[in-house]
Order: structure tokens, then sequence, then C-alpha cells
């Protein structure tokens, strides 16, 4: 049979929803200059600036804010940035952009309803600073806290590599007769025995600080007390070191022979575990070293205290310390390009999704670095420490769509 057509029949067309783009918006950028102590980063280079500043963006750079990352004044001027010689001038701008915690100081200069990318630091960190920030409605970001697409922390894990690389040059200088140590090369060469490196944590640091041992010829042995972290290690390197679980009887006999220790084990609820004792720290050999990454939550050395990149070490019974706590700092370039590298899309995006308040709506990884929006604190943590009240993040933003 042929179909047959009704002369009743018709065609009624549809509506369709289409998506309507977010219209682009234009942002106000200040990078001030950082005041803290030990602080040489700088949170965007020259060559982030010069991509924001061809999106159209404004980006306004207190003078010599790079200086300490090697960053000139003009590599800035020319990336399209406007210099400035007063700090308050900075802080006109609607997004502000630090690599330092905000200081007291800083605060005071801040407007209403700006948006702060920055990293925390909960020890620094005061109630009353906090009431002025939440007074003036402030949307702060924790860059450390902020997530990728992998679930992973770009900042944080970038910072850790650095550590760990750093970690053990330095330590491979501080055995040199030119810093007083014993004279050992760290690789040893033919017919002389390489260095003993005991590393304390399998995270990131303690990979990093492996991969750059192991390539320089040195004989590793890591601890953990995590059995997966010692295998993930083991993989990512791809090859077989010495590894064990943390047994305070072979941790010792190991650290009484090591020439190096590394000591970079995870905060546990915000403290280091403190997995080395004062003893243990006697019985090593007269002119090793102790690198203690972890000082900045506390240290895994009973012997650590915190120093400074200009007096960065300290003897113990003959043992050499670094405990510097911001060790990125002293390859302030290299660490600064790692920041602005995550940094940068971040901004962009922003942009194109109207704001960063649109973004944040949209993006969870952006999400999870808030911790003051509008007012209210979105961190539980923050808030209990504290004792202020604490608003669900996710909660806040259903109320205001």
């Amino acid at each position: 049979m042929k179909p047959f057509v009704a002369p009743s029949f018709s065609y009624v067309p549809l509506e369709e929803v289409l998506e309507i783009v977010p219209k682009k918006k234009k942002l106000s950028i200040g990078i001030p200059k950082e005041t803290s102590f030990d602080e040489n980063r700088v949170a965007l280079t020259p060559e982030a600036v010069t991509v924001l500043v061809n999106n159209g963006h404004e980006v306004v750079v207190e003078s010599c804010a790079g200086e300490g990352a090697s960053y000139l004044d003009g590599d800035y001027s020319e990336a399209g940035a406007r210099i400035v010689f007063d700090k308050a001038e900075v802080y006109k701008a609607a997004t502000i952009i630090k690599s330092a915690p905000i200081s007291e100081q800083e605060i005071q200069l801040l407007q209403p309803y700006h948006v702060v990318l920055s990293p925390i630091h909960m020890p620094l960190l005061k109630a009353n600073m906090l009431e002025q920030l939440i007074q003036k409605k402030i949307i702060a970001i924790a860059f450390e806290s902020i997530k990728d697409d992998s679930n992973t922390y770009p900042i944080v894990r970038s910072m850790s590599e650095i550590a760990g690389n750093s970690a053990i040059l330095t330590a491979a200088q501080y055995l040199s007769n030119q810093h007083h140590g014993k004279g050992i090369l760290l690789g040893g060469i033919s017919g002389v025995p390489s260095a003993n490196v005991v590393i304390i944590g399998a995270g990131v640091v303690g990979e990093f600080a492996a991969r750059a041992a192991i390539g320089l010829g040195a004989s590793v042995t890591i601890f953990d007390n995590s059995i997966y972290r010692l295998m993930r290690l083991q993989n990512n390197i791809g090859r077989r070191c010495s590894t064990s679980v943390l047994d305070p009887v072979t941790l010792g006999e190991e650290l009484a022979s090591a020439d190096i220790a590394i000591g970079a084990l995870k905060p546990v609820h915000g403290i280091t575990p403190m997995v080395v004792t004062e003893a243990m720290v006697s019985n090593m050999k007269a002119g090793s070293v102790v690198i203690d990454v972890s000082i900045d939550r506390g240290g895994c050395f009973e012997t650590s205290k915190p120093t400074t990149h200009q007096k960065p070490t300290f003897k113990y019974q003959d043992v050499i310390h670094y405990c510097v706590p911001n060790i990125a700092s002293g390859v302030s370039r290299t660490a600064s390009r790692a920041i602005s590298n995550v940094l940068m899309p971040i901004i962009n995006q922003s942009s194109d999704f109207g704001g960063m308040e649109a973004l944040i709506g949209s993006r969870q990884g952006i999400r999870n670095g808030v911790y003051l929006y509008k007012g209210c604190v979105t961190k539980a943590s923050i808030a209990r420490r504290f004792n202020l009240k604490y608003t669900d993040l996710e909660l806040l933003l259903a109320t205001q769509i």
C-alpha cells in the first residue's frame, strides 16, 4: 500500500532551547610586591601577563614585585602591565593575586567584594583578620587547595616537586668542604662508594628526592607508613630501591649509617608526625645532613627548628640541620613559573564564564579552594578553629541561582 497523508496533517514546530553563552568579562588584576619574610616568588610571570593583556584584561603590577624572581619592571611593562609605585593603587583592582598569604596591613587596603587568590598559612591566620575579611565580604581562594581535572592539587604538586629536587641538591652542597661538610661526593666514583640517603615519606616530595638522589648515583632507602605509597613510588621511579615501613628500630639503624636524611612526611590533621627522636639524631655520623622539608607543619625530626634562607642551617651533635620552611622560594623563578602556569588559565577561564563568581559556581575544583565567600566562612576546618559560623558553599551558591 502506498503511504496515505490526510489533508488535515500538519507539521508543528517545536521550541529549541539554545545555550546562552556568557559575555566575556574584562578583568582588573593586581599583583602587589610581597613583603613577607623569605618570600621571593611572584604569582604571575611577564609571559602570563602578556596572555592576559592580549585577552583584554588590565594588569597592575607594583614596582619591584618580580624582583625576587629576577623579573624586572621593564619585563612587566613590555608585557603590557601598568607599573605603579603605590601599593594602594594595586589594591584598587578587583582581583588580587599573591604568592604569599594576606597580611594584616594588606587587609586594610582590600576593597569590599574583592577576589583574592593567595595561599593560606593556618599558623599565621588570626581571628581578627578573618573578621575583617568577612566584614568586607571578600571572596578568598586558597590556591594550594584548587583541584584540577584529574582531582589533584597542581600548585601543591609543583611546589613538592621543587622541594624534593632542591632537598637533594642542597644536601649535596652541605656535604662538601665548602659548607664545612665531610667532603663527600653524593654519587661517589669508581672504587669509592656513594653516599647513603634516607628519605622519610613516599609522597611527591619523597619521590622527586629519590629520583634526584638515584640520578646522581646515591644509595637510597625510603621509609613510609603506607605500603601502597612505597609500591607507587617504586613504580613511578621505574626501578627497585630499598624501602621499609616506619619501624623505629630499622629507621634508627639506617639513620646511623646515613650521610643524608630527608624528612618529607605528610601531615596528619595539619601536624607532621615526629618519627625521628633526638637519640636517633645523636647516633648519626658527624657531618651528616638533615633536610626537614616538613618543618612548615612541625617537622618529623625532634631536633628540627625553623631556619631562614639567610641563615639556613644549624648543628646539633655535629649533624647539620637545614630546616627552611619555604624551600621553593630558594628557586623563586622556577617556582613563580609553576604557580603562574596554573593561575593564568584559571583567570582566563573566569573571564570566559563571565567572572570569578560564575567560574566558582561552574567548577568544583575552584570551589574546593574557596574559604570565604561574601561574608561567609565556607571551610569547616577554619570555622571550627576560630569558632565561627560555617556555611556550605554549595548551598550558598544554590540560593543565588
